[in-house]
């Protein structure tokens, strides 16, 4: 910061001096052409009013007086040369031969000769001020030269350095000021500096992969170190979900794995319980009447219990072991509307955006997830007084989005993180596998499902899967 604001100073000081230089020089070189011009016209004018032939020869008649009176006019003194550059008049009524030269050198005659205006410019120093002269013909009527123009022009510059020197001294000032500010400014924020760093040192030597690791909260940080610390506190998050994802992928490979156990243990003696039953049922005394009628009530709530096993065993296993794929190109849209045919609730409502998206999955699969959302949507919004379900499939980039919404009770805050968990439910009734079994099979086809809910408001699953080429 020291070094700017003296880099600065010297900058800003450099381009105020060449600033005031070019100003002053072009100032000078209006001023020394307006004067031109007014001398030129006043010339012209006398040799229009003149009685005596406009010719070389008489430029001193012509000029005896007049230029005396021009010159008090115009208050700058003047020279008129002949062709061969000649002295003729000068406005000055005494010269000495060391201020004004009696003849011209061929330089300036040749110089003046070849230029394209038919204007010469010499700069030169006179007793150590700038000089400037100008040499223009006089033209008579027919625009034929007949003399050389000299009008000498001395630079003064007294105001303008006055003036730099003064805004020199004012811009000392301030940038004195200003490197005040900045070693106070360098020193304060150097210990603030050093203070975050410290505090991100010793956050960085705490972080262990095997614990719940804290963020690096620190109130307004530099613009490089807010990029640290939202660099490290990125690293926690992901950390976080990969600890996440490997303790969610954990459970479920144990419970896939207790699945086939209980798959396996309860299946095999369904069947021959559910025969036995029905057997008993049609071979019992009918003559006891109150004996008939327990037997039937028994036997209805036997195989109720056995189809209930029969069913927790049938959610365990679609949930183990999923089907073989099936990858086809289809119709998005169309296997949506089919799925949604097997309900018979008048408020679910379905709605595309085109009448085609494809994309390649399983057909079977993809029934089976819109199921699920539907169903869950279904037993969200039985207490609500005008329940609305509304599943869309809509095109999104190169992605096809399909969306199960509903006006539902939605999901507690404290809930969402295990929505998607195997077992983990929120009903009286089911084992909590369909979500898990949907995630399972969204990703399957490396997509993604996300949802979004307010309690009392309702809930929206969106589910992601990429499209494919179109037959």
């Amino acid at each position: 910061m020291i070094l700017l604001v003296v880099i600065a100073s010297v900058l800003i000081a450099g381009v105020t001096i060449y600033q005031y230089r070019e100003q002053s020089k072009d100032y000078h070189q209006v001023r020394l052409e307006r004067k031109e011009g007014q001398i030129k016209q006043s010339i012209a004018y006398t040799l229009q009013e003149t009685t005596y032939p406009v010719t070389t020869e008489n430029l001193a008649l012509i000029f005896k007086d007049e230029i005396y009176r021009i010159a008090d006019v115009q208050n700058v003194n003047f020279n008129i040369y002949d062709l061969q550059g000649n002295l003729i008049k000068s406005s000055k009524p005494r010269f000495r031969n060391d201020s004004i030269s009696l003849h011209l050198g061929a330089e300036i005659i040749n110089m003046l000769s070849n230029t394209v205006d038919k204007r010469y410019i010499l700069d030169d120093t006179a007793a150590g001020d700038k000089y400037q002269a100008s040499y223009t013909y006089i033209n008579d009527d027919k625009f034929k030269p007949i003399g050389i123009l000299n009008l000498p022009y001395f630079e003064d510059n007294t105001l303008n350095d006055m003036e730099l020197r003064e805004f020199l001294i004012r811009l000392s000032v301030v940038y004195l000021f200003m490197l005040l500010i900045a070693i106070v400014l360098a020193y304060f924020i150097s210990k603030y500096i050093t203070r975050s760093l410290q505090t991100i040192s010793d956050k960085i030597t705490q972080t262990d992969l095997t614990k719940r690791n804290e963020k690096i909260l620190i109130e307004n940080p530099g613009h490089e170190i807010g990029k640290l610390i939202n660099s490290y506190n990125d690293m926690i998050d992901e950390l976080e979900i990969s600890a996440a994802k490997l303790a969610r992928s954990e459970r479920e490979q144990a419970w896939r794995e207790m699945a086939k156990q209980v798959a396996h243990e309860i299946k095999n003696p369904l069947t021959p319980m559910r025969l036995s039953v029905q057997s008993f049922e049609r071979k019992f005394n009918p003559e006891d009447p109150d004996v008939q009628t327990k037997v039937k009530e028994y036997s209805r709530t036997l195989i109720q219990q056995i189809d209930t096993m029969s069913s927790i065993a049938s959610a365990f296993s679609s949930f183990a072991e999923m089907p073989a794929q099936q990858n086809e190109n289809l119709n998005v849209v169309k296997i949506v509307k089919l799925a949604l045919d097997i309900f018979n609730e008048k408020y679910i409502h379905f709605m595309a955006d085109e009448e085609e998206i494809i994309a390649k999955l399983d057909r079977t699969q993809l029934v089976r997830v819109i199921t699920n959302l539907v169903k869950n949507a279904i037993q969200a919004v039985p207490e609500v007084e005008s329940p609305r379900i509304l599943v869309s499939v809509v095109s999104q980039g190169d992605k096809v989005k399909i969306s199960v919404a509903d006006n539902g009770i939605g999901i507690q805050d404290g809930f969402k993180d295990k929505v998607f968990e195997p077992k983990f439910t929120t009903k009286t009734s089911g084992m909590g596998l369909g979500l898990g079994m949907v995630k399972n099979i969204v990703e399957t086809y490396n997509g993604t499902i996300d949802f979004t809910s307010q309690p009392g408001k309702g809930t929206v699953f969106t589910v992601m899967f990429p499209k494919g080429a179109k037959n």
